[in-house]
């Protein structure tokens, strides 16, 4: 990015914004309570909208930005539309993270001493073992990373996370304790947001935990309520467990393949000969076992064979095995009975029986790419749709010394060929070899280029694959995923097995594994939770297409949720005090919360200030509780007096259900599904209660890359806004995108803003300034119908982008276009704008924009002399739309576009060999043909067309038009197979031929009929594409002299031309002395004595002395050989001289 030149117009805006803050904060704008009174026939004209609350270990970065900022903008929008609007503000500090970075803090500050005096040296290794308090495993039901390790960059020690948040040594001792944590950024979090302008009502914030006794309140009511309601039960879950910890987290689900070997046994397991001895292979395909040809084995790995609880042997790697024993596959739970070590060349060549595959034997080959921390150290091969398989296989088949190496015979190779199980679009039925040929793969050792190739076809095998063997011919490959392995299972040919994506450490350096552990879990899995929960998403108003399909994929497969942690912040479970509630359970219903935390917080962030009714933590029992949120639930034995209960109540009942809620699309498949879930169940007989809006989004980009702490390419929501403003800002978060897909925050565009909203604000003062001299009466022009027009489209167009959530064709519908049809009125209107329609324009301007930019549109409020805050006005309404009027004026920049394509094509000089050529001289004079706006009568074609030789001759006409209506039918509809044009293409050029004269620098454009000219033209000439002729006309040099002191203006020669009038003359002086900007204003005049009044000195005071006002109605003439001007006026002639005057008033 380029340099900034300086920062004045940056601190302009930033003054304006700390101003406008100041007055909305002094007058509690956003602060916004239920009316007093709410009946059953009350219409809710409401607006509640919020955003997952952020977890508070870290600054606001500009990812939250772009989430939070279109709750922001649909809050500005619907409070223009007459809403009451509610937008509040949480803090989540629930869950491990913020707990396991002051335990690392303690632990370095033990280890590595006060400040800490770490290694110099330290081993990077390119795949750090990551710790489990930093990650969470990639699973459909949870988040990419933890927000820790998000937060974590690049950075081995959290020591080091710490200083890299600008804090001193000093400043980060205190955060080895957890609770200042939840005092130290919290209050950053709302002085960023408050810098930023957001709309929030901040009375209403709060932090979670059990260190806020209301909130804590509330979760354990809410936990009550639904295990009373039997959506909470406790059993054995799969999780990733640390067994020296006794700590769960979360698991990734395997199918684990079973490949029996048969005889010939491996000499190495001739001892086990008698019992049921199996390959196991962990794989998430299992619907491709279908393809099999062979398996592989890493010939250097130490293997195990170990027994299992049904007497069956398996063999695989230690690390899965141990893995296997901890979730019921052994006799002991965690304990694993080796029977031997197998060293992996011990087994290659080894014969085997493998479920579904055509082929009745495969063999065991080598490969030397398996890793020994993933799976089980064994990997079936499917070399149809797997690159890395195809080009292993190749490897083997081709290569005879590999074979020989390792003792692979022949026959367990030569007669394998991949087997077609999918056909994937633009791919085949033979993914893997089309795109490894593509590729010029070579061999195994192709690492960057198998990536590319997996990359390719892996996720659009799976995703839009179809299936092509008996049983499931035609089905998606994602459709037949889950019965094929559930099949598989049934049948004693696979297992479902669990394990860590990647290696997990505990807090204590102890490898997890997968357990099956007794927990308390949320069971999503019940038919008729599920039910409703697809009831509830039946209405729910989505955005788009992919948010809902992803719901209803989510809620499809959705089953149980460990909803209790032993480690981390958060809420006890009420009825089993050694569980906390876990991050993704106690933030599922929390949006009723904000709709009375005002009343019981007052705004203090952990609920530890008076409550602005008097009530007390241990009053909020959950008869209170019930009270407030179930409509049907009896006045509570309690001491609280009634009618703030009443009022609590009231506040629930006006404010919900949640309009809209506005999160990243990553949160679909869990936190967004468990909403509705948890809404459903305390809701279930009241489905007004029920969320109306989820709108997700994509991650957001900064300049085109991936946000990140370790390459610097990251930004603050407070260093974004010292850094672009915060309405260039917003403006740029607008801009970013729309889409599910992946925005993208350019800082080009957030400078360009700050230029945009600096120079809009700079002329709208000038236009408040000027505005005596803007044109005043009837605004009845054609560009004055046209912007007026323009500006209702705008208005209707921009309102339907908000009311869609589509905030970057708001701002482009709202600004960008609407700034343009401004400008095209500037430029068009030579008769200079209209004030009116300049201060219509500049209001309408200042609400459709405002909520994107509201500081400086609540500035230029002020500037216009409103009173009322901007933020209490509403949407503009807007006027008739005369669409035949604006796509006349489109004709017209069109036509002017061509013309310019025109003149410079006949400037241009003539190809030539010799280097002398000149090009030709500036034409004076246009004849612009036009059509008459229809073609010719069917029974004229008809005749042309009938004789057949005929037919070549009317090509050149036909087919241009022909591409002219196909152009056009995409942009405009049907409407363009019209015969003729809903405008008189004549009378629009006429209107503007001022506007074109000047543009194109001429001295005077006719406009005529195409009938009127020969058959070249008439040939060329289609509806709505006019034909043009440029010459040069010659003319006599006439003096033009003001004798009007003083005032910048002067004395200049043009060309005076047959056929002149007195208007034509103005408008070439003009083009010559650009102090003349009202051509109305200008009086020209001759000398009574043509031959000695040029001499005489003018009289200040009587500049007219002598001198002959010249008429409208007069025209000029030219006798070329004696050099002569002569005008004429009521059949008069007379002999100008060599000099004209004119006066400008």
């Amino acid at each position: 990015m380029t340099e900034r030149k300086g920062t004045a117009k940056l601190d302009f805006l930033r003054k304006i914004e700390e101003e406008i803050q100041q007055k909305w904060e002094k007058e509690s704008t956003f602060d916004c309570d239920a009316p007093t009174t709410i009946g059953e026939s009350t219409n809710k004209n409401k607006y509640f909208v919020n955003f997952p609350y952020p977890y508070m270990n870290g600054r606001l970065h500009l990812g939250h930005t772009f989430c939070l900022s279109k709750c922001e903008f649909a809050v500005g929008f619907q409070r223009l539309k007459g809403k009451q609007c509610l937008f509040p503000f949480g803090f989540h500090c629930t869950g491990m993270p913020i707990k396991a970075c002051a335990d690392k803090l303690k632990r370095e500050m033990e280890v590595y001493g006060n400040p800490p005096q770490f290694p110099d040296e330290e081993e990077e290794e390119e795949e750090k073992p990551k710790f489990a308090d930093e990650f969470i495993i990639k699973d459909k039901a949870k988040g990419k990373k933890s927000k820790a390790v998000a937060k974590a960059g690049g950075s081995k020690f959290q020591w080091e996370i710490m200083k890299s948040l600008g804090l001193s040594d000093m400043e980060i001792v205190p955060f080895a304790n957890v609770e200042h944590w939840l005092e130290y950024f919290p209050p950053l979090a709302v002085k960023d947001l408050k810098m930023m302008g957001v709309k929030v009502d901040w009375r209403r914030s709060f932090i979670t935990t059990d260190v806020n006794p209301f909130y804590d309140s509330f979760v354990k009511w809410q936990f009550i309520t639904l295990k009373e309601r039997k959506k909470i039960k406790f059993g054995k879950r799969y999780t990733i467990y640390s067994p020296k910890d006794g700590q769960p987290f979360g698991p990734q689900e395997y199918t684990l393949i079973k490949m029996k070997v048969v005889e010939p046994y491996p000499a190495k397991l001739s001892g086990l000969k008698g019992k049921n001895i199996f390959l196991v292979a962990a794989t998430l395909r299992p619907e491709t076992m279908f393809g099999q040809t062979n398996c592989w084995v890493h010939p250097d790995i130490k293997y195990i064979a170990f027994e299992m609880a049904s007497g069956d042997v398996f063999i695989s790697t230690r690390r899965s095995a141990r893995n296997m024993s901890y979730q019921g596959f052994t006799k002991e739970n965690g304990k694993v009975t080796v029977i031997m070590d197998v060293l992996g060349k011990d087994i290659l060549g080894c014969a085997l029986s493998a479920p579904l595959t055509s082929y009745r034997t495969i063999y065991a080959l080598p490969m030397l790419t398996i890793k020994e921390d993933k799976g089980t150290g064994i990997v079936t091969s499917v070399p149809s749709d797997a690159p890395d398989d195809i080009a292993a296989l190749r490897d083997i088949k081709k290569k005879q010394a590999l074979r020989e190496k390792y003792g692979i015979e022949d026959k367990m190779v030569l007669p394998f060929e991949p087997v077609p199980i999918i056909e994937i679009p633009g791919y085949g039925n033979m993914s893997a070899p089309l795109v490894c040929d593509e590729l010029k793969i070579q061999s195994q050792n192709d690492r960057e280029k198998l990536a590319e190739a997996k990359e390719k076809v892996y996720l659009k095998g799976f995703y839009e694959g179809i299936m092509l063997v008996e049983g499931y011919k035609g089905q998606k490959v994602q459709d037949v995923k889950k019965p094929i392995q559930k099949m598989m299972v049934e049948k004693g040919q696979a297992l479902i097995y669990m394990e860590p994506e990647k290696q997990v450490m505990s807090r204590s350096a102890d490898e997890c594994v997968v357990a099956l552990c007794d927990q308390w879990y949320l069971d999503y899995g019940d038919k008729e939770w599920k039910q409703q929960a697809m009831e509830c998403l039946k209405p729910l108003e989505t955005f788009c297409d992919e948010t809902r399909k992803n719901f209803e994929a989510t809620l499809d497969w959705l089953q149980e949720h460990a909803c209790s942690r032993t480690y981390g912040l958060g809420t006890r479970l009420p009825w089993d005090q050694q569980w906390l509630i876990e991050s993704l359970s106690d933030s599922t219903i929390y949006m009723a919360y904000y709709t009375v935390a005002h009343f019981l917080q007052g705004g203090v962030l952990n609920g530890q200030g008076p409550s602005p009714l008097g009530i007390k933590p241990e009053q909020m029992t959950r008869e209170v509780w019930d009270f407030i949120f179930f409509k049907s639930s009896p006045f509570p034995k309690t001491d609280i007096p009634k009618e703030h209960l009443q009022r609590l109540r009231r506040e629930f009942e006006y404010w919900y259900p949640v309009d809209a809620r506005v999160s990243g699309k990553d949160l679909v498949p869990n936190h967004l599904s468990y909403y509705l879930y948890n809404h459903v169940a305390m809701w279930p007989n009241d489905s007004g209660k029920w969320p109306q809006a989820v709108r997700a989004n994509g991650h957001l980009l900064l300049n085109s890359e991936k946000m990140s702490k370790s390459t610097g390419n990251f930004l603050t929501l407070s260093d974004a806004i010292a850094k672009f403003s915060a309405d260039g800002m917003r403006m740029a978060l607008a801009d970013a995108g729309d889409t599910v897909e992946d925005a993208n925050f350019v800082e080009a565009m957030a400078d360009a803003g700050i230029l945009r909203l600096y120079t809009w604000v700079e002329w709208v003062k000038e236009m408040i300034a000027n505005q005596n001299n803007l044109r005043t009466g009837p605004a009845d022009t054609f560009n004055d119908r046209v912007f007026a027009s323009d500006m209702n489209a705008g208005i209707i167009k921009t309102e339907q982008h908000y009311e869609r959530m589509m905030y970057k064709e708001a701002l482009k519908s709202g600004f960008f276009e609407f700034q343009a049809a401004k400008d095209k009125y500037r430029e068009l209107a030579i008769e200079g704008m209209h004030r009116d329609l300049v201060f219509q324009f500049i209001e309408k301007q200042t609400l459709l924009l405002a909520p994107i930019c509201p500081h400086l549109c609540e500035h230029t409020w002020g500037l216009m002399g409103k009173t009322v805050s901007l933020m209490k006005a509403l949407w503009p309404v807007a006027g008739p739309v005369d669409e035949v009027l604006m796509r006349s004026s489109q004709y017209v920049m069109e036509t002017a576009h061509d013309l310019r394509i025109r003149l410079k094509a006949y400037l241009a000089p003539p190809k030539s060999k010799k280097g002398d050529v000149k090009p030709p001289a500036k034409p004076s004079h246009c004849t612009i043909y036009s059509n008459k706006g229809a073609l010719p009568d069917n029974k004229v074609i008809a005749m042309e067309l009938g004789a057949l030789p005929e037919l070549k001759k009317y090509m050149k006409r036909v087919m241009p038009f022909v591409a002219m209506i196909k152009e056009n039918l995409e942009k405009n509809g049907a409407r363009v197979l019209d015969l003729e044009l809903e405008f008189d293409e004549r009378a629009v050029l006429l209107e503007n031929i001022v506007y074109l004269t000047n543009s194109l620098e001429l001295d005077q454009i006719d406009v005529v009929f195409a009938s009127e000219a020969d058959d070249k033209i008439k040939e060329d000439c289609c509806p709505g594409k006019p034909f043009s002729v440029f010459r040069s006309e010659p003319g006599v040099a006439v003096s033009l002299l003001n004798p009007q002191p003083s005032n910048g203006l002067f004395t200049t020669t043009i060309d005076i031309r047959q056929g002149d009038s007195r208007d034509s003359i103005i408008r070439r002086l003009s083009k010559v002395n650009r102090f003349i900007k009202d051509l109305s204003k200008v009086k020209l005049m001759r000398f009574e004595d043509p031959v000695l009044g040029p001499r005489q000195v003018p009289i200040l005071g009587r500049e007219e002395q002598g001198k002959l006002p010249i008429s409208d109605k007069s025209s000029f003439g030219i006798c070329l050989a004696d050099r002569k001007v002569l005008m004429t006026d009521n059949g008069l002639s007379v002999d100008i001289g060599d000099t004209l005057v004119y006066l400008v008033q």
